[in-house]
């Protein structure tokens, strides 16, 4: 079995999205293939095989550094490690050793046979990493050196495209050190003159949700300068405007520069009255911030650098037009083929973190809602760009395409989050590839695509015909797999958790020896139990009602057809041999005749009630949780409480209140 180490975590300001993205790799890696191996790369590059109960935490602020080695914090900040300060050897690897086993470069060629980059930014997606496992002659996932140092700054992408002859906003760049020394005014005055409103100011090095602001002529001269300054990650804090605030405000605004998301990030340098001092924790900075600014003079203020810092900024006119994201894909034959392009659909302007990773804020159109011909464009100008900047692999492409018919592509990035509702999951899907297959491909096809580099050694040849054997074989063995009817979805106010809930074990069914998930819909209608088998791109769309909505409106898309028959052969060797593509709907008894159990995952009436259960038990299929009977009165949040009570449990007092007192007479009822 290959063992594939995921590398995830990492030192820069997208670290929380690697973390996330490394997790959701290691439980949809196909464990008949590969034995997933956790390797964390912490905020100083340090590796570590992490203990697994780790990975599922919710944030690396959660569980590193641990609770014991965290020091006092009266406002109860969260802190990376960098907060600690400088840490000798000994006192990192006790650290360390907390939460996994320390590693060294050394280790890794016996530890692994490749590596899966599921890492962000700085030390991920920039050539340094990938520089340092090819002197291992170990092959990983994604582009080679040259590509990711060019995915990363996005300065230097913006020179290359115009240069390729692609469309291109008018564009400033600007250093750190012309910034700080610089004229505010006079860059204002400029950035009017040369790029006009409305202007986009963005980081050059950092992910493409990272620092962006959008300014618009009424923003003025303050907007422009605080958005340069978010983007370069500094701040200017007026004493007086300290001072002003109260003790809660104090503590918010604290966390905010924390967040490394939106904030400097700690360490800091900051400079007040001709002294400059490092500051390490956000506790150290309130009370800094408190001692000095209770004594400072009129005028005074505090400027704060973040050594998270950004050396170049981009300033560029913005574009109006439907906004998309594409991913496009190396095929095993050499050809590069973009998927359907996603629009995003936000509720503001900007596409930024949360925007882009917070469930909610923004929803997902594939593919994006465009004429045929519109769409074969905006694919084929992804596909030229993938080729020009010779990415490997696979690569996400964003853009525009405005009223008139322009294209601008305006962020390659050589990898993509590895979210379960992500664009590199959700575009896969819509050529019948399930998270943990689309994950096969990609570590198949890099493999490959390490071979073609100068100096690749025999092992990777080996390596490919090994995993080509295994695919193969697995293929062609007769199933044992247990079939799982995932059952998700329904009508109750909890029907889009349950459609994460059902996403969430089916992706973990789906990568496992033992068992295949068939994910079934619980329709909309409260009337009756209509069931429906889903395709796995249904099952990946934004949430319940979007998946009703497809499965009553169900459509193929010519473009989307064109495109599954151009990626056949990706079907073939990854999908599932009974793979469908459109909605099925069931009975109960075919249900029966398709899966060998059930997993309700079901939320709220029906599901938490009883009545599915019954359903289920009248067809004989064995499901998971409790009986009809004693689901029925969980339902009831009173009747619960009453039995309880009547077998002596010691229960809080409760009334049971009436819609038909209430409406009769609301003061009688209060």
């Amino acid at each position: 079995m290959m063992k594939v180490g995921i590398f995830f975590g990492g030192p820069s300001r997208e670290r929380e999205i690697s973390f996330a993205g490394g997790r959701t790799v290691y439980d949809n890696l196909d464990k008949t293939l590969f034995d997933p191996i956790p390797i964390f790369v912490d905020s100083h590059r340090n590796l570590i095989l992490l203990d697994w109960q780790y990975i599922y935490k919710g944030t690396i602020r959660d569980f590193y550094p641990p609770v014991s080695e965290l020091p006092s914090s009266s406002h109860g900040f969260q802190i990376y490690l960098e907060s600690l300060g400088q840490l000798s050897e000994e006192q990192l690897n006790n650290i360390i050793k907390k939460v996994g086993k320390p590693l060294h470069w050394k280790d890794l060629p016996g530890l692994i046979d490749v590596a899966f980059l599921a890492l962000h930014g700085e030390y991920g997606e920039d050539g340094q990493i990938q520089e340092q496992l090819q002197s291992l002659a170990l092959p990983y996932t994604g582009s080679g050196i040259k590509a990711s140092q060019i995915g990363m700054d996005k300065a230097l992408q913006k020179d290359l495209m115009a240069a390729h002859g692609f469309e291109a906003p008018k564009i400033e760049v600007h250093n750190r050190a012309e910034w700080l020394e610089g004229n505010v005014g006079e860059v204002y005055e400029a950035a009017i003159a040369n790029i006009g409103f409305p202007m986009v100011i963005r980081p050059a090095n950092q992910g493409s949700s990272i620092g962006v602001s959008i300014i618009e002529e009424s923003g003025g001269l303050e907007s422009f300068e605080l958005a340069m300054n978010r983007a370069f990650f500094t701040e200017v804090i007026p004493a007086l405007e300290w001072n002003d605030r109260d003790e809660y405000d104090r503590v918010e605004y604290i966390r905010l520069l924390t967040d490394i998301r939106d904030g400097i990030g700690f360490p800091m340098m900051v400079s007040f009255q001709e002294q400059q001092q490092a500051i390490y924790h956000p506790e150290e900075l309130f009370n800094y911030l408190n001692t000095n600014a209770a004594t400072a003079g009129k005028g005074a203020s505090f400027f704060l650098e973040g050594t998270l810092s950004e050396e170049k900024v981009i300033i560029e006119s913005f574009i109006r037009g439907k906004e998309f994201s594409c991913i496009v894909i190396r095929t095993e034959e050499g050809k590069s083929i973009a998927l359907p392009p996603t629009e995003i659909r936000k509720g503001k302007e900007v596409f930024d973190y949360r925007s882009k990773y917070m469930p909610g804020m923004s929803r997902k159109v594939t593919p994006i809602d465009l004429p045929d011909e519109s769409i074969l464009q905006i694919r084929k100008e992804c596909e030229r760009l993938f080729e020009e900047l010779e990415f490997q692999a696979y690569a996400r492409i964003d853009g525009f395409y405005t009223p008139e018919g322009k294209i601008f592509l305006n962020d390659p990035n050589t990898t993509s989050g590895m979210l379960p509702s992500s664009f590199f999951f959700h575009q896969a899907a819509e050529i019948g590839l399930n998270p943990s297959q689309f994950l096969t491909y990609i570590i198949r096809i890099s493999i490959q695509e390490r071979i073609t580099e100068p100096g690749a050694p025999e092992s990777y040849q080996q390596l490919l015909k090994t995993l080509d054997t295994n695919i193969e074989t697995q293929k062609n063995e007769t199933s044992d797999k247990i079939k799982v009817g995932v059952i998700l979805g329904g009508h109750s106010f909890e029907r889009h958790i349950s459609v994460e809930s059902g996403r969430n074990v089916f992706e973990k069914l789906a990568s496992s020896t033992h068992y295949e998930p068939i994910p079934v819909f619980l329709g909309s209608d409260t009337a009756q139990m209509r069931l429906y088998q889903l395709p796995i791109n249904l099952l990946l769309k934004d949430n319940a009602d979007d998946i009703n909505d497809k499965i009553q409106h169900f459509r193929k898309h010519a473009v989307v057809e064109e495109i599954k028959a151009q990626c056949v052969e990706i079907t073939a060797k990854y999908a599932s041999d009974d793979v469908i593509f459109e909605p099925r709907e069931l009975s109960f008894n075919e249900l029966g005749k398709l899966v060998n159990v059930a997993f309700i995952a079901l939320h709220g009436r029906p599901g938490e009630d009883g009545q599915i259960q019954q359903e289920l038990e009248r067809v004989a299929i064995p499901y998971n949780g409790s009986l009809p009977s004693s689901s029925a009165i969980t339902i009831n949040k009173y009747k619960t409480l009453q039995t309880l009570k009547k077998n002596g449990f010691t229960v809080t007092n409760q009334l049971l209140m009436e819609k038909a007192a209430f409406e009769a007479d609301t003061d009688a009822f209060y």
